[in-house]
């Protein structure tokens, strides 16, 4: 089964980061991990992330969100196409097209096949769309979203005109470090990071991204700094207490690394018992 990075789901879905990590740490998909305890999504988990935002954006309460897209996630195939699904928030609930057949993902109950409202937001096919030349920021991130896999060096121009265009974009600072970092290009991504924090202040997942960086750079203290630092504006970042945790193992810091690594392990069981 393939798995996807919180990058592809960046790209796949048109999610800001911040806002996959909050999904997760709010319960709604239970990502796999994988090395250097990185978040790894099925398929499905994507259709699940992108469909709790459109509930999200049609103001459906919290409750119902929670209740539509658990039972979305139960009732998915595992063997699902990329192009077999589409998703749409009608009135309260989620509803499924496969094909000709429509479901509501709460019930599983089939519905009448009839043309749903063109304004509820829908999954398509998770595939990249055609887009006009870009013209602001927003959509020179979108365009570097998109080129990520294909042509990561068209990527990096697109992000570096997206910051030009809006130096106050935070995501689009953060995925430029990330993708420079990707590519081996490592005082580059440090220089943006620092660049980004200059501009826009505390961010912590911008804190953490520098911090993975300053460890894979081997500037052990200094990451641990900056870990320290986005736990200062987000103590419920749980990857950051991980990554404490390891660091300060590493560094003969064993009280310290049991609080985060304790931190760490309160945090994830708290959001999947919610």
């Amino acid at each position: 089964m393939h798995q996807y990075s919180v990058r592809d789901v960046e790209r796949l879905v048109h999610l800001p980061r911040s806002r996959i990590r909050s999904l997760v740490e709010a319960g709604i998909v239970s990502p796999a991990r994988g090395p250097r305890n990185a978040w790894l999504f099925s398929f499905q988990d994507l259709i699940v992330l992108r469909s709790a935002e459109a509930l999200a954006t049609a103001k459906v309460p919290r409750k119902s969100i929670r209740r539509s897209v658990r039972e979305l996630r139960r009732r998915l195939p595992e063997s699902m196409p990329l192009s077999g699904v589409s998703i749409s928030a009608e009135a309260d609930s989620v509803v499924v097209k496969e094909g000709d057949r429509r479901w509501q993902a709460e019930s599983g109950q089939y519905l009448l096949s009839f043309e749903s409202d063109p304004a509820a937001a829908s999954l398509g096919t998770l595939e990249p769309r055609s887009a006009p030349p870009p013209a602001s920021a927003e959509e020179w991130f979108d365009r570097g979203a998109a080129l990520e896999t294909q042509n990561p060096q068209a990527a990096l121009e697109a992000y570096e005109q997206a910051v030009a265009a809006d130096p106050g974009l935070i995501k689009a600072h953060i995925n430029l470090g990330c993708l420079l970092h990707e590519t081996g290009r490592l005082d580059r991504a440090e220089a943006v990071y620092r660049d980004a924090m200059r501009v826009s202040g505390d961010d912590p997942v911008l804190r953490y991204d520098l911090g993975v960086l300053l460890e894979d750079m081997g500037r052990k203290r200094e990451a641990m700094q900056a870990y320290e630092a986005a736990l200062k504006d987000d103590p419920r970042f749980a990857d950051c207490h991980y990554n404490l945790a390891l660091l300060c193992r590493g560094l003969g810091k064993p009280r310290e690394a049991i609080q985060h690594m304790a931190a760490y392990r309160r945090l994830t069981v708290t959001t999947q018992s919610e």
